[in-house]
């Protein structure tokens, strides 16, 4: 579950195809912004490849083909630039967190997750849903919050961590785990789960970079595609599936 790849008219008839490496968090929102694209882009076709940003990062790395990146945080997308495989980057959209509970599960708020026999499951710390979700929770262990304590006894009950956000929230679907701390927009297509907020003071605003590859396929055609995330209807789309605008 590392990736998945998905073709909307790539490849169809030899048309030129545009290759776009996304986190998962955006696979349903990208989904539809490659289909629009290709229609406003008549014999393109678009390759997706969803997967957690660290993972994508690593095969970009590598020499994966790819022609557009757009990781779900800038520290994968600094990291490839230090070593020349990307072009500096642009944010196109921001997400937040809440917890995906289980419709049984006990957890009714976001201090509930220290409660003792809480199955809970996070995204792995490479990944940034991880990377924030344990912000979040650091945000909130002081004094001032829920006590110095929370973090430690919210960690004492994770019982796996995921290879990206929706492996995460899968857990909590199949009733595999009480709760998950996800992004706000994983929770549109989720079933069989609750929305449990997290506190403003303690959530954390997720910003969302995209960057031409270096050596891209066709760089117009990977301009172009950047170019329509940031126009209103790119945005209009995001919008729709949950998604912020850049700060």
């Amino acid at each position: 579950m590392a990736a998945v790849l998905a073709a909307c008219g790539a490849g169809d008839r030899g048309t030129p195809e545009l290759r776009v490496y996304a986190a998962a968090s955006l696979t349903d929102a990208f989904t539809e912004v490659a289909k629009q694209f290709e229609a406003a882009h008549p014999g393109v076709g678009v390759a997706l490849n969803f997967g957690s940003s660290s993972t994508l990062a690593a095969q970009i790395n590598e020499g994966a083909p790819a022609d557009v990146f757009a990781p779900a945080s800038a520290a994968q997308l600094a990291e490839l630039a230090a070593g020349g495989r990307v072009e500096s980057g642009r944010i196109f959209a921001t997400n937040s967190l809440v917890v995906a509970a289980a419709k049984e599960s006990p957890v009714e708020s976001f201090r509930d997750l220290a409660r003792p026999g809480v199955r809970l499951v996070l995204a792995g710390k490479d990944v940034p849903a991880g990377e924030y979700a344990r912000e979040a929770l650091r945000k909130a262990s002081t004094p001032e919050g829920y006590g110095t304590s929370f973090a430690a006894s919210v960690l004492a009950n994770l019982k796996s961590e995921e290879v990206n956000v929706r492996a995460a929230l899968t857990k909590v679907e199949l009733g595999e785990a009480d709760a998950a701390v996800v992004y706000v927009t994983d929770l549109g297509a989720a079933r069989g789960v609750r929305s449990v907020a997290i506190p403003a003071e303690f959530n954390v605003v997720a910003e969302y970079p995209v960057a031409l590859v270096h050596g891209a396929n066709g760089r117009q055609l990977a301009e172009a595609f950047v170019a329509y995330l940031l126009s209103p209807e790119g945005q209009a789309i995001l919008a729709r599936h949950g998604f912020g605008p850049p700060q």
